[in-house]
């Protein structure tokens, strides 16, 4: 009997590995010599970096940076043997790293994600892996292309202030002094986010409000940011502010294209590949995926549906577990997960739901108990 579990994090409660570790207790309960993997995944987002480090080898490393407002934090990004960076913006430029009564927009940017860069460079990468989700900045990616040393200057050819109400002040935009060590590298963005830069579906309106835009600003914004991809275009006649993607992320998505040329590319399908999930499958008799939530969306590019294709083209069972069942989740079989079942065994708040021992001993019941049936039927 081999087991594969790839099961997303569960927002809040448990991180990927967590919750895989914890279904696999339960599988075990029942099949105490299965072969069980564990394998952590994410679609870009939280989780990233460790899902890709785990499934392809590589080490962690280190770098004190800014936050979203400038304060030190320490980040973690990941090397990989093939001398591959793997790393999360929300490490450096997070929502999770301001309280919600700290966050403003307006004086926030991605700096710290260019000293992430900057670090891996001094360490030898000249491929990078980055995942964009999870932003607490709407800066266009400027605050990571000064770090990067590009400048930003105003009418009087003095630098502009960090922070994204200073990009409406921006008249000129000079690269010249950006790491030559960039041309030599290549960058692969996870993001699944298909807004534009500016406009009613771009950045700033969009996802601007849960950061803590106020509606008052919303225009001065979204104009500060035409105006920074308008001088764009003047230097990269290529730019465009309405590509699909460009408001991943504040805009990050933006500038890692058309300043380092970077690839987007669905979260889900660049860590199955980097995370080597097919070769994991590979004699697999059954594969636990799921999610918090697992609803018709599920199925459309998100993880679940995408590792359930994976473990299909394996010829093996694929159920998905989740904190909650939506109406609409029989559209994953069309995705090939066979089943879909919640792990809650009794009537409880969102919060002792959430809470991480209870939810490990939810998971741990409800893997053993599957187990348990798929035993009953003569799998072995």
């Amino acid at each position: 009997m081999k087991v594969v579990l790839a099961i997303d994090s569960f927002k809040g409660s448990m991180s990927s590995r967590v919750a895989g570790e914890a279904a696999a207790l339960g599988i075990r309960d029942a099949y105490p010599d299965a072969e069980v993997i564990v394998c952590p995944v994410a679609d870009g987002g939280e989780g990233t970096t460790e899902a890709i480090v785990c499934g392809a080898g590589g080490s962690y490393h280190t770098v004190r940076v800014s936050d979203p407002l400038g304060r030190p934090v320490e980040a973690v990004y990941g090397l990989l043997p093939s001398g591959i960076a793997v790393m999360e913006m929300s490490m450096a430029a997070g929502i999770t790293l301001v309280s919600e009564d700290e966050r403003s927009v307006m004086d926030s940017d991605t700096y710290g994600v260019g000293e992430m860069i900057v670090d891996a460079l001094d360490n030898g990468a000249r491929s990078f892996i980055i995942g964009i989700g999870g932003s607490a900045t709407n800066d266009a990616g400027v605050g990571m292309l000064r770090a990067l040393g590009c400048r930003f200057l105003d009418g009087e050819g003095k630098d502009v202030a960090r922070g994204a109400r200073s990009l409406g002040s921006i008249s000129c935009v000079d690269v010249s002094g950006m790491d030559k060590r960039l041309k030599e590298s290549s960058f692969v963005v996870a993001s699944d986010v298909k807004n534009p830069l500016t406009g009613p579906l771009g950045a700033t309106r969009i996802y601007g409000p849960q950061k803590g835009v106020k509606p008052d600003e919303i225009d001065v914004l979204d104009g500060c940011i035409h105006n920074f991809a308008s001088l764009t275009k003047e230097i990269i006649p290529t730019a465009d502010e309405d590509m699909p993607g460009g408001g991943a992320a504040g805009g990050l998505g933006f500038a890692l294209v058309n300043y380092l040329g970077a690839e987007l590319r669905p979260g889900v399908d660049i860590v199955t590949e980097a995370a080597k999930l097919a070769e994991h499958m590979r004699g697999a008799d059954l594969v636990i995926t799921g999610e918090g939530r697992i609803d018709a969306q599920s199925a459309m590019g998100k993880l679940p549906g995408g590792v359930a294709r994976i473990a299909k083209e394996h010829g093996a069972i694929v159920v998905a577990l989740a904190g909650s069942v939506a109406d609409g989740a029989e559209a994953l079989r069309d995705s090939g997960i066979d089943a879909a079942l919640p792990i809650l065994r009794s009537p409880m708040s969102l919060g002792d739901a959430m809470n991480v021992d209870n939810a490990t001993g939810n998971m741990r019941i409800a893997a053993r108990e599957l187990a348990f049936l798929l035993k009953a039927t003569g799998l072995e």
